[in-house]
């Protein structure tokens, strides 16, 4: 792979489709700099590998798309569609020589529907802003990323995104109704339905949600919605027992769901404790955070979650119904990785497991965490089983992260074990390649390579993520 300081004459193929593009693109899209270049060759995933695109494209319509796609199949340019880049997998990562797709100019909420509980965005919007957007008219979409205020819905359809409240609301296939996508040569299909069944043909919407990039360019999305949930209340307990936590996360679960049910680690709550000065119990071996949003009986529900934690040995629980101070409590969580981010390296594991396996996982994370000497920062969707074991090392501690990398392949090696997954939400992408076959099988894998050959024949989009065989 180039770095972003060396000299490199584009190749012919690709000046051919460059300037196709600068004449058919209005003045402004197609960007050549080299420092813009260079900002839009990773996401957030440290040390994966990266690329030097010839070019930039940032888009504002189907069209445009259109155009690029064309342009880049008659060419052979390999095209790296990418949203917000807050992604954790290295999954919009650029290829030498390619184009860097850019959907963070289309923005606009085309439509909402109440009645039918729809709504049509366009793929660069903000999580948040779409929430916030719908708040105004007492509407919720569910999926809540921790990085909602900086990921675009575009990048959430292609890595299948969860969040906090997926362990009653569902992840981000659960509330896509529609998609119009540009295919690799140029094409727009249109997925999915406004009607509340249909089965009429296969489920493209499904099969293009959560495929990274790889098989179409999502250019608009039809959305489900609903009214916002009832008032909610939030309840934390701290525990001097990471296990003992466990147990009562599965008790919990075996019950009505909670809106959420998160966990944080000791080292997680010292990291953000230190960061933020929270008020967290520094001492605690784990917090769990839980949210009751149920219509009837809610302070009945409540009661049974302090019961739970109670008998499992929680030292301190405690209730509130306020909602600024229920958000307080869960910004803690969600400030977990940057937290752990200003002491070095951070690389986030994605990994779930049955919520019966959660004891077991962190039992085992511990132990290898121990083993392997290094730091292990441990939270995630309790819940759902959803866990995301952070290992940090310093910049310049070649061994630290070596020691790290161990570490990250015990996990996964341990989440398999459990009958769990490698990636729960955050996707494939480069992180991953070696795993996906391992979790699917030489046969799955066959049959995934068919459909992206089928969509996709001459290779270009998004080449060499999802472990897909390049051309």
């Amino acid at each position: 792979m180039r770095t972003p300081t060396e000299t490199h004459p584009v190749p012919e193929h690709v000046a051919a489709a460059l300037d196709e593009l600068t004449r058919a693109l209005p003045a402004g899209r197609l960007l050549t700099d080299p420092d813009v270049l260079s900002s839009y060759r990773t996401d957030r995933a440290p040390d994966l590998r990266a690329g030097t695109p010839a070019a930039v494209v940032r888009v504002r319509s189907t069209g445009e798309v259109q155009q690029v796609m064309r342009a880049a199949t008659r060419h052979r340019v390999p095209v790296v569609p990418r949203g917000a880049g807050a992604g954790l997998h290295g999954g919009s990562n650029a290829v030498d020589d390619g184009i860097v797709l850019s959907m963070e100019a289309m923005t606009s909420i085309l439509d909402v529907d109440p009645a039918d509980r729809l709504c049509e965005v366009e793929p660069g919007i903000m999580n948040l802003a779409l929430k916030e957007e719908l708040a105004v008219d007492g509407l919720w979409y569910a999926p809540d990323p921790a990085s909602m205020a900086f990921c675009s819905i575009g990048g959430n359809v292609a890595t299948n995104a969860g969040g906090l409240c997926c362990l009653k609301y569902g992840v981000t296939r659960d509330w896509v109704a529609g998609l119009e996508v540009v295919l690799a040569d140029g094409r727009v299909i249109e997925t999915g339905s406004r009607t509340i069944k249909s089965v009429a043909g296969y489920d493209l919407t499904s099969l293009i949600v959560g495929s990274e990039g790889t098989l179409g360019v999502v250019t608009r999305a039809r959305l489900r919605i609903r009214p916002l949930p009832p008032p909610a209340s939030t309840l934390v307990a701290f525990f001097g027992d990471l296990g003992d936590a466990g147990r009562a996360v599965v008790e919990i679960c075996e019950g009505e769901p909670p809106a959420l049910l998160e966990i944080m680690d000791a080292s997680t709550i010292r990291a953000v404790e230190e960061w933020q000065r929270m008020d967290l119990d520094t001492d605690a071996a784990a917090l769990l955070l839980m949210r009751s949003d149920v219509a009837v009986d809610r302070s009945g529900h409540v009661a049974a979650m302090e019961e739970i934690c109670a008998r499992h040995g929680a030292t301190f629980v405690a209730r509130t119904d306020d909602p600024d101070e229920g958000e307080a409590f869960l910004q803690a969580r969600r400030l977990a990785l940057p937290a752990v981010e200003r002491h070095g390296v951070a690389l986030l594991e994605d990994v779930g497991v049955p919520r019966s396996q959660v004891p077991a996982l962190l039992a085992s994370t511990g132990r290898i965490a121990e083993h392997r000497g290094t730091e292990i920062y441990s939270y995630g969707h309790a819940g759902d089983g959803n866990m995301h074991p952070t290992l940090r090392w310093d910049h310049d501690d070649a061994d630290g992260k070596a020691r790290a990398m161990q570490a990250f392949d015990d996990i996964l090696e341990a989440a398999l074990a459990l009958g769990g997954t490698v990636t729960g939400e955050h996707g494939v992408g480069l992180l991953k390649e070696q795993w996906l076959p391992r979790e699917i099988g030489a046969d799955a894998m066959d049959v995934q390579q068919a459909i992206k050959d089928a969509l996709d024949p001459a290779g270009i989009l998004n080449p060499g993520k999802m472990a897909l065989r390049l051309r």
